[in-house]
Formats: structure tokens, sequence, C-alpha cells
């Protein structure tokens, strides 16, 4: 199962307590004051890792705590600082602060981490030549997490224009293909090999018309290819159940500005599908006379002119 969003509650260790503690011998009948420091309490890290790729976890385990420090001890003994608990998530997790609103980070390297909530310090032990004190409560939080894929080309189209067919023609995935809508459901990510260089494929479900405002899968899954340096706009030009291509490239690429512009105004590449089937060559001529673009034929299920399109994307980045 695919999830990209999780809400947890994080928090930190407290400090552990300063230690109230006299040095007597024969010599010093008083007492010197040798009361140790407490150690401080746990941070909650968030740490990006390469091996994840989804939020799903979260659904299950949604709290993190953190543990104490140490007490201090007398002889100027520190209590020992607890180990700080490292949660790991997915590469392109943003981390969100609910109570400020605030992104404290966007993390999309290896190992990038953002210390979320922050242990209590350590109270102060008598030595100081004051009186010992209670270590400081560790910070709590509410966090949002909220999963962007990286990948460097999205392919975006209406449901069976034949994406979830490109994508494990020219890669490595394997997402499960059907003749009805709606086969995807979630985003599926691949690594394709062009002459020049690979880069990560990203298929979405199928967008429709009045997808920006709510209706049916794709939506949902918009902002995974919001990262991604170039979109394949695949377009169905067999006019699969009575559709007009013209009018599919039209209304995708007026989904995609209403949705974002920043997502519109990617680099496009066009690719005419299913020119294996009848009509496809002369939907093909019409739709050159109104898309003034490079378009790029092709069939998918058969794998034609499939080399010439990864070297175009690949180029392209």
């Amino acid at each position: 199962m695919f999830i990209d969003g999780a809400k947890i509650n994080v928090r930190a260790g407290s400090g552990g307590k300063g230690c109230q503690s006299l040095h007597r011998d024969k010599y010093q009948r008083q007492g010197i004051p040798d009361g140790g420091d407490g150690g401080k309490g746990a941070d909650i890290i968030i740490r990006a890792d390469r091996n994840l790729l989804t939020l799903l976890d979260f659904q299950y385990h949604r709290h993190f705590f953190g543990a104490g420090g140490g007490h201090g001890s007398s002889n100027h003994k520190r209590g020992r600082g607890a180990e700080d608990v490292i949660v790991r998530v997915p590469l392109g997790t943003t981390v969100k602060d609910v109570s400020s609103g605030s992104i404290l980070r966007d993390l999309d390297a290896d190992g990038e981490q953002v210390i979320v909530a922050r242990g209590g310090k350590g109270g102060i032990g008598n030595w100081h030549r004051k009186e010992a004190t209670a270590g400081q409560p560790g910070e709590e939080k509410t966090i949002v997490l909220d999963l962007k894929l990286l990948a460097d080309v999205g392919v975006v189209g209406f449901p069976n224009a034949g994406k979830s067919t490109l994508i494990s023609a020219i890669s490595n995935a394997h997402p499960k293909i059907a003749a009805y809508p709606f086969t995807t459901t979630g985003p599926i990510l691949g690594v394709a090999t062009g002459t020049h260089r690979k880069f990560v494929i990203a298929d979405i479900p199928g967008l429709i018309p009045g997808a920006s405002e709510g209706r049916g899968l794709g939506i949902q899954f918009l902002k995974h290819v919001e990262r991604t340096k170039v979109l394949i706009h695949l377009v169905d030009m067999a006019g699969f159940e009575g559709r007009d291509p013209v009018d599919d490239y039209r209304n995708i690429n007026l989904e995609l500005k209403n949705y974002s512009k920043s997502l519109f105004r990617k680099p496009q590449i066009v690719c005419a599908n299913k020119m294996d089937l009848d009509g496809a060559k002369e939907n093909l001529k019409r739709f050159k006379k109104s898309v003034k673009k490079i378009i790029y034929p092709i069939s998918a299920l058969n794998k034609q002119g499939l080399e010439e399109l990864v070297d175009a994307v690949a180029k392209k980045i």
C-alpha cells in the first residue's frame, strides 16, 4: 500500500536531575558540594533513508518518545545523556510543525536529517555552589509528514492512455496493466536507461476533466511529479472510448495549469501512443496541425519508437 502522508506525535526526553551531595572526610566536617549535573534528554530526529518508499509504517506507529537523561550523582558524576531517537522516512519527505505551520525541512538527500524535538537540558548539581535543580522537560510537538517522490520524469495523461504499459516497457517497473480506467491507483517509480544516462520515471493515476477540483484519482498524486524536471505527456492517438486526442491534450494541460502553474510550465515531451491501432495515423495528422510541437509516435504495447523517446527524454533532462 502506498501512503504519502502521516501525522505523528513526538516528545523528546527530559533532562536528568542534578545531584545534591556533600563530600565529607576527616578534614571536611562541614562538607564540600560535589553533586554532579543531570544528563541531557533524547532528541527526536527525522532522517531520510533511500531504502524506504512509503510512509505506511506511520499508519500504525504514530507516537515517538525519547528517554530521559540520567541523574547526576556524588563525586561530580554527570548523568548519562539519553540516546537520540531516529525516525526514518523516505527521500522527498517534507517535515512540518503543526503548531507553527512552518516547514522544518525538506528531506531530499539520503541521510539528511532534522531535529524536530530537542531533549531537555540536565539539571545542575550543587558542585556549582548552588542548589541542585531538576532537568528541563523535552519538547513535545505534532508533526506532519508529506511525501513527494523524487523522480526525473513524470508521465501524465488520461486513464487508459497507456502510461503503465509505457513505464513497464522502458524501465524496471512492473505496474498492474489492464484494459480499464484507473488500473493505477498510486504512483509507480522505475529506472529507465537511455543512450546518455539513466533516469527515474514516475507514473501517476490518470487525470480526467475536473481533476483539479477533486475528480478522479490523479489529483491526489500530482504532487509526486512537482519535483520532476520533464513531463511525458502521453496521448491516446487511437481515441479510446471515442475521445478526441486534441481535446485530451488540451484538457490535461488545463488540469495541470489549474493545479500548479509551475507544474504546467515544466518542459513537456508529447508522446502519441497506440499508433498500432486503427485510426491512429489519421488522428496524428490532425493532431500535428493543432499541436505545434515535436511529437513522438510510439506503440508502448509493441515497443515501437521507444528508443527515440527515451533518448529524447534523457537529452531533455
